[in-house]
C-alpha cells in the first residue's frame, strides 16, 4: 500500500509541473531554423579561409556554400531549433587552409573535419572554446606535431577520433608521386609521417584524465611511446565508459593489463601494430563482451584462448601475423554470430605446437560469416565440404597451409563469393565443372602451388566477374594462352612455373585489355606478340624464362610503369625511335634486370628521370657507375654481383682521389634513397660520408668489395634497419653514431679489420636482432649488466675476446643462433644457456672452455648446430635423459677435446634427430635461418676444413675425432639414420667395423682413421651408394678390400697405413686365401705425412653427390697442403 501511495503522489506531483517544464522546452523542430548572425558571421570568414586542394595544392575556392540563403541549410552545417550551429561535417572535402573560425561556434557539440588535406598542427587551435563539444573526427587530415593540451579540457567529449594521419600522407606521395605506387611495410613513408601526431605533453594520461564520458577513442598512429608501458592501466582507470578503443601502431608496449576487465562496456578493442607480447591470463573475462577484437602483428606468443570464438556477442577477430601465437580452433555451434575471422598464425593442438589441425567440419555453422582469413594456420586434412553452407562468405583464403584432397566445385558456387584464395597447399585432382558460372561474383582467383592435375575446367574460364587470376606450379597439362579469351573483365593474369603454349598467331588474339601481366617460369623462348595490342598496361613481368635477343620497340608501352625481364638473355637496342611521332617510351617507375647476361647499363636510362626501383644484379658490368645512373628519383638500387670498381665516374682532369673527397659525390645526390645493394662487386676506396646522411636509407648492403678507411658516421641515418658491410677492409672503431639509428635492426661488420671492444652501448637499439662481429680484432672481456632486449644472432667469432664466456648480457628467450669460437674465452660453459629455449646454433669451437660435456643442453628443443671442437672438455659422456634426447640436433662436433671413456649407447640414443629419416627432408632445400640471416657452419674432415656460408637443414654430422674414446663402435650406431658425415678419426677404438654401418644408407663421408680397428672391412658396406668419402687409414685391418659400387671409386689414399690390406685400389695383390702377396724388395710404404698431404675425396658416384654440393658457396680451406678435387 505505502508503494502505491507513493506512485500516486509522484503522478499527481509530475502532472503539476508538466505545463511548467513545457514552457521551458525548445520550439517544435518543425518550426524554420532561422540562422544566428554570430553564428553566420564565422561560417563566412570559414569559407574564405579554406580551399579546395584534392593534390594538397591550391585547386580553388571553397564555395560549397550559398551566401543569399539561410546558413542553417548549408551542406555540413546542422543547427539547433535557435539557430546556433551545434554540427559541423566537412569530411573527405579535400580542403586546406585555416580553420580558426570554427572555435568561434561555442555552442557546437560535432565536428567532422575528417579526410582533408590541411598539413599542418593543432597547437594554434582553441579547442578549449567548444566546451559543448561531444563530437571530434579530425582522422587522416595530415595533422602533425603535438596534440594540444587544450583537446583535454573537452569534458563532455564522448567521441574523440584523430586517428590515421599517415595514410592522408600516403594519399600525398601517391599523388604527388603516382609511380611510387602503393606502399608497404617493406616501402614505409618517412619515420616522422608513420605517426605524425604524438603525445609528448600532454603525455596520454593527461589527455585523457578530464574525458571521463568518452565512450569512443581512436587514436590509431599516434605516438605515445613516452607512457607506453602506462596505457593500459590509465585507459582502465580513467575511461570507464569506453565502448570503442582503437590505439594500433601507437609505440605501446606490453603485456595487456589484467584491469582491462574493469571496462565493463567494451565491445571493441583494436590494438594492431604494437609490441604488447602477451595477453593477461583474464584475457576471457574481458572476452564476451567484445563484438570486434583485432590484435594483428602484436608479436603475442604462447596460447590464444580461441574459446572466444564462442562468444555469443563476438562478430569479428583479427590475431593474424604472431608468429609465435598458437590456438585450436574449436567446435562451432549452430548460429554462431561470428562475421569475420583473421588468424595467419598457428593453429596446432594444445602443448603439441608441431602438430597440425584439421579444419573443423563445424565451420560450416558459422552462417553469417562474410570474411574467413586462416592463411598460415598449419592446417591439414580435406577443405570441409561444409563451407557450401556459408552463403554469406565474400572473402575466403586458407592459403599457405598443408591441407590436402580436392577442390570441391561448390566452393565456386557460393553466391556471395569474390575473392577465393587456395593456394600453397597440397591439394590435389582435378577441379570438377560447376553449374551457374555466369552468375558468380567471384572477382579474385588463387589457385596456385598446389597438385592439382588435368586441364583448368571450363567453368572458371566462363566466370563473368573474374578480374585477377593467379595460376602456379600445379601439375596442369600445358595451358594454352588463348584460354584466357572469354574472360572479358580480366585486368590481371598472373601465370607462374606452367608449360605455356601461345600459337604462332597469337597477333590475332583478341585479348582482354590487361593492367598487370605475369608470365615468370613459362617457357617461353620469344616475347610474345599479343603484347602489341596491350595499351592499358602498367606492369609486365617476363621473368625467368628462356627469352634471347634484343628488347623490341612494341614492348615499350607508354603505359608502362613496372618491368621484370629478369633470368632471360636480353639486350637492348642501341637507338630508340625516339623521334617517331607514334612511339611514346615509357616513363617507369621500376625496371627488374637481374641476371640477363648484361655488360653495360643500358643507354635508355639516361631519359628515366622517375625511375624508383633499378635491379641490375648478377649481370657482368664492369668499370666505373655512369653519373647518369644516380637518378634523384631513385629509391631502391640494386647492383650486386656485378664486377664495378667505382662508385664516381672520373671527369676530365679529376683523380680518383679528389672525386672521393668531392661534397658532391654522384651518389649524395639521391636523397630518397631506402636500398642500395652493391655488394660482391671490386668496389674500392671509401664508403660515401653522406650514405650516414640519408634520412630514408633502410638498408645498405655493401659487402664483399674492397672498401677501406673507417666507416662512416651514421647519425642522420634514422630510419637504418638493415647495415652490412662485411667482407671489406674496412678499419678503426664502430662509429659511436650508431646508437642514434633507433630502428638498427641487422648490423653486419664482419671480415674486416676493425679494432675495438665489444659494442655494449648498441643495447640502447630497440630492434637490433642481429649482430655479427667475427674475423675483426675485437678484444677485451665480454661482461656487461644490461641486456640487450632483442638479440637473436651474436657472431663475434675468430676475434681476440677473452675471460670467461657469459651471456648474461642477451635475453634468452630470444636468443637463436650464438657464435663465440675462435677467440681466447674460458671457464665453464655458461648454464645460462639452459634458459635459452629458441637457440639453433650454439658454436664455441676453438677457445679456452674446461668443463664436461653439456648434457644439460638437452633441455633446449629447438638446438640443431653444436660446436665444441678445439677446447678443453673432458670426461666421458653418459649422463643423458634418453626419453627427452636432443630432438633436433643434427650436426654436433666435438672434436679436439679430451673426451673419453665408451662411446655409450644412451648418448647414440639420445641423438633423436639423427635418427629420422623422411622423405619431406630429402625433397626440401630448407636452410637454418631466417630471412634476414642464414646460419654458416665449419665442418672438419681429416684435416680439410669446409666453410659452408648456408646450412642444409638436412644435413646430419657427428664429428668425435681426436678425443680418447676406446672400445667396439657399438652396433647401435645404424640408429642415426639420417648421417651424412660420421667421422671417428684419431681416437682408440678398437674392434671391427660394425657390420650395422651398412645401415646408414645416407652416409657420404666416413672416416674411422688412426684407431686400432682389426679384422676385415665389411664387403657390406658397398651398399652404401652416397659414400663418396671414405678414410680407414692407419688401422690394423686386413684382408682384401670390398669391390663394386662406391668402393671403385676410392684411392690408396683411403687405406694407408693397413700394412695386411690387400686388392684394389692398393698395388697389393690378394693371394686365395684374401691375404696380401708379399711386395718385391725395395718398395716401402709411404709416410704418413705424404698420405695427410695426399687424400683426396674423389666426387664421383653412384649417389647424388656430397651434401657439400647442395650447399651455396663453400670455401675449402687447408692446414695441411690437402686439396678437395673435383
Amino acid at each position: 500500500m505505502n508503494t502505491l501511495h507513493s506512485l500516486i503522489s509522484s503522478l499527481f506531483l509530475f502532472s503539476c509541473f508538466l505545463p511548467l517544464l513545457l514552457s521551458f522546452s525548445p520550439p517544435q523542430t518543425h518550426l524554420p531554423k532561422q540562422c544566428l548572425d554570430d553564428q553566420r558571421s564565422p561560417l563566412l570568414q570559414l569559407q574564405q579561409h579554406l580551399y579546395y586542394a584534392p593534390n594538397f595544392t591550391f585547386s580553388s575556392n571553397f564555395d560549397l556554400w550559398d551566401v543569399n540563403t539561410d546558413c542553417c541549410s548549408w551542406e555540413g552545417v546542422t543547427c539547433d531549433a535557435y539557430g546556433h550551429v551545434v554540427g559541423m561535417d566537412l569530411s573527405y572535402k579535400s580542403l586546406s587552409g585555416s580553420i580558426h573560425p570554427i572555435f568561434n561556434l561555442h555552442r557546437l557539440q560535432r565536428l567532422n573535419l575528417a579526410g582533408n588535406n590541411f598539413n599542418t598542427t593543432l597547437f594554434s587551435y582553441g579547442f578549449d572554446k567548444l566546451q559543448n563539444l561531444t563530437h571530434l573526427n579530425l582522422s587522416s587530415s595530415c595533422f602533425h606535431g603535438q596534440i594540444p593540451v587544450e583537446i583535454s579540457f573537452l569534458k563532455r567529449l564522448v567521441s574523440l577520433d584523430l586517428s590515421n594521419q599517415g595514410s592522408c600522407y600516403l594519399r600525398y606521395y601517391t599523388i604527388l608521386d603516382p609511380y611510387r605506387g602503393v606502399y608497404t611495410y617493406n616501402d614505409p613513408l618517412p619515420y616522422e609521417l608513420q605517426q605524425p601526431l604524438k603525445l609528448e605533453n600532454p603525455n596520454f594520461k593527461t589527455l585523457i584524465k578530464n574525458l571521463r564520458f568518452l565512450t569512443e577513442l581512436y587514436s590509431d598512429g599516434v605516438n605515445i611511446s613516452t607512457q607506453s608501458a602506462k596505457w593500459c592501466e590509465t585507459t582502465s582507470l580513467v575511461l570507464s565508459n569506453l565502448r570503442v578503443l582503437s590505439l594500433s601502431y601507437c609505440g605501446l608496449k606490453g603485456p595487456l593489463c589484467s584491469s582491462l576487465s574493469r571496462l565493463s562496456f567494451l565491445s571493441k578493442l583494436i590494438l594492431d601494430l604494437n609490441p604488447i607480447s602477451y595477453l593477461p591470463p583474464n584475457f576471457l573475462e574481458i572476452s564476451p563482451r567484445l563484438v570486434s577484437l583485432s590484435l594483428r602483428n602484436c608479436n603475442l606468443s604462447g596460447h590464444f584462448p580461441t574459446e572466444i570464438l564462442l562468444s555469443p556477442k563476438i562478430q569479428s577477430i583479427d590475431i593474424s601475423a604472431n608468429d609465435q601465437l598458437m590456438g585450436q580452433l574449436p567446435e562451432f555451434p549452430a548460429n554462431n554470430a561470428l562475421l569475420s575471422c583473421h588468424f595467419m598464425t598457428q593453429i596446432s593442438v594444445e602443448n603439441y605446437p608441431n602438430q597440425l589441425v584439421i579444419l573443423p567440419q563445424s565451420i560450416g555453422n558459422l552462417k553469417f560469416l562474410t570474411n574467413l582469413e586462416l592463411s598460415y594456420c598449419k592446417l591439414f586434412g580435406p577443405i570441409p565440404s561444409s563451407i557450401a553452407n556459408l552463403s554469406h562468405l565474400v572473402n575466403f583464403d586458407i592459403s599457405s597451409n598443408k591441407l590436402s584432397g580436392s577442390i570441391h566445385s561448390s566452393l565456386f558456387t557460393l553466391p556471395s563469393l569474390k575473392i577465393l584464395f587456395l593456394g600453397d597447399n597440397q591439394l590435389v585432382g582435378k577441379i570438377d565443372e560447376f553449374p551457374n558460372a555466369s552468375s558468380s561474383l567471384i572477382q579474385e582467383l588463387y589457385i596456385g602451388n598446389n597438385y592439382l592435375t588435368r586441364p583448368i575446367p571450363k567453368s572458371i574460364l566462363q566466370l563473368p566477374r573474374l578480374e585477377r587470376i593467379y595460376i602456379e606450379s600445379n601439375s596442369f597439362s600445358s595451358m594454352k594462352l588463348d584460354m584466357f579469351v572469354q574472360l572479358k573483365n580480366l585486368k590481371d593474369l598472373e601465370l607462374y612455373n606452367v608449360s605455356l603454349l601461345i600459337e604462332s598467331d597469337n597477333r590475332s588474339l583478341t585479348f582482354p585489355q590487361l593492367e598487370s601481366l605475369s608470365l615468370r617460369s613459362c617457357n617461353l623462348t620469344e616475347f610474345p606478340e599479343f603484347i602489341k595490342r596491350q595499351d592499358k598496361l602498367v606492369d609486365l613481368d617476363l621473368s625467368n624464362n628462356h627469352i634471347h635477343g634484343v628488347v623490341p620497340n612494341w614492348l615499350w608501352k607508354s603505359s608502362l610503369s613496372s618491368l621484370n625481364l629478369s633470368f632471360n638473355v636480353i639486350d637492348f637496342p642501341k637507338k630508340l625511335p625516339l623521334s617517331d611521332a607514334n612511339f611514346s617510351f615509357p616513363m617507369l617507375g621500376q625496371l627488374l634486370l637481374e641476371s640477363c647476361n648484361i655488360s653495360a647499363f643500358p643507354e635508355f636510362l639516361k631519359s628515366q628521370e622517375n625511375l624508383e626501383e633499378l635491379d641490375l644484379s648478377t649481370n657482368k658490368i664492369s668499370g666505373a657507375i655512369p653519373n647518369w645512373v644516380w637518378k634523384k628519383s631513385l629509391r631502391y638500387l640494386n647492383l650486386a654481383n656485378n664486377h664495378l670498381s667505382s662508385l664516381d665516374q672520373l671527369l676530365p682532369n679529376q683523380s680518383s682521389t679528389s672525386s672521393q673527397t668531392s661534397l658532391t659525390r654522384p651518389i649524395c645526390n639521391l636523397s630518397q634513397l631506402r636500398n642500395f645493394n652493391a655488394s660482391h662487386n671490386n668496389l674500392s676506396g671509401t664508403i660515401p660520408n653522406c650514405l650516414g646522411k640519408m634520412n630514408y636509407l633502410y638498408l645498405l648492403d655493401l659487402q664483399g668489395n674492397n672498401f677501406s678507411g673507417m666507416l662512416p658516421k651514421f647519425s642522420k641515418a634514422a630510419q637504418l634497419q638493415i647495415l652490412k658491410i662485411s667482407e671489406n677492409r674496412l678499419e678503426g672503431k664502430l662509429p659511436r653514431s650508431l646508437a642514434e639509428c633507433s630502428h638498427l635492426e641487422v648490423l653486419d661488420v664482419g671480415n674486416n679489420k676493425m679494432n675495438d671492444t665489444f659494442p655494449f652501448w648498441l643495447e640502447k637499439l630497440p630492434y637490433l636482432t642481429v649482430l655479427i662481429l667475427r674475423e675483426n680484432r675485437f678484444y677485451g672481456q665480454i661482461k656487461h649488466r644490461f641486456v640487450f632486449p632483442t638479440l637473436d644472432v651474436l657472431d663475434i667469432a675468430s676475434n681476440q675476446f677473452s675471460g670467461e664466456q657469459s651471456i648474461d648480457f642477451l635475453q634468452p628467450t630470444r636468443l637463436r643462433s650464438l657464435k663465440i669460437g675462435g677467440n681466447k674465452l674460458e671457464g665453464k660453459l655458461s648454464r645460462s644457456l639452459a634458459n635459452c629455449k629458441a637457440l639453433e646454433v650454439l658454436d664455441l669451437g676453438n677457445n679456452m672452455v674446461h668443463d664436461t660435456f653439456p648434457f644439460w643442453l638437452e633441455k633446449l628443443p629447438s638446438l640443431k648446430v653444436v660446436i665444441l671442437r678445439a677446447n678443453r672438455f673432458y670426461g666421458t659422456i653418459t649422463k643423458f635423459n634418453t626419453e627427452r634426447g636432443f630432438p633436433k640436433l643434427r650436426i654436433l662436433d666435438i672434436a679436439s677435446n679430451n673426451f673419453s671413456g665408451d662411446l655409450s649407447i644412451e648418448f647414440l640414443q639420445s641423438l633423436k634427430a639423427m635418427m629420422q629419416l623422411t622423405n619431406e627432408d630429402k625433397a626440401k632445400l630448407d636452410y637454418i635461418g631466417e630471412n634476414y640471416y642464414q646460419d654458416s657452419v665449419t665442418i672438419f674432415n681429416k684435416g680439410i676444413e669446409l666453410f659452408y656460408e648456408k646450412i642444409l637443414a638436412t644435413l646430419t654430422c657427428l664429428d668425435l675425432s681426436s678425443n680418447s674414446f676406446h672400445g667396439r663402435i657399438p652396433e647401435e650406431i645404424q640408429m642415426l639414420r639420417s648421417l651424412k658425415v660420421l667421422n671417428l678419426s684419431y681416437n682408440s677404438f678398437s674392434g671391427e667395423i660394425p657390420v650395422a654401418v651398412q645401415n646408414l644408407k645416407d652416409l657420404e663421408s666416413l672416416d674411422l682413421s688412426q684407431n686400432e680397428l682389426s679384422g676385415k672391412i665389411p664387403p657390406q658396406l658397398t651398399t652404401l651408394t652416397f659414400l663418396e668419402a671414405l678414410n680407414l687409414s692407419y688401422n690394423p685391418l686386413e684382408g682384401s678390400i670390398p669391390q663394386g659400387n662406391q668402393f671403385s671409386t676410392f684411392s690408396n689414399d683411403s687405406y694407408r697405413g693397413n700394412p695386411k690390406l690387400c686388392g684394389q685400389p692398393l698395388s697389393k695383390k690378394c693371394n686365395e686365401n684374401g691375404l696380401p702377396v708379399p711386395p718385391p724388395p725395395g718398395e716401402e710404404e709411404q709416410s704418413w705425412l705424404y698420405a695427410m698431404s695426399t687424400w683426396k675425396i674423389v666426387l664421383i658416384g653412384y649417389g647424388s653427390g656430397l651434401v657439400a654440393g647442395l650447399c651455396i658457396g663453400y670455401t675449402v680451406l687447408n692446414e695441411l697442403g690437402n686439396k678437395w678435387v673435383d
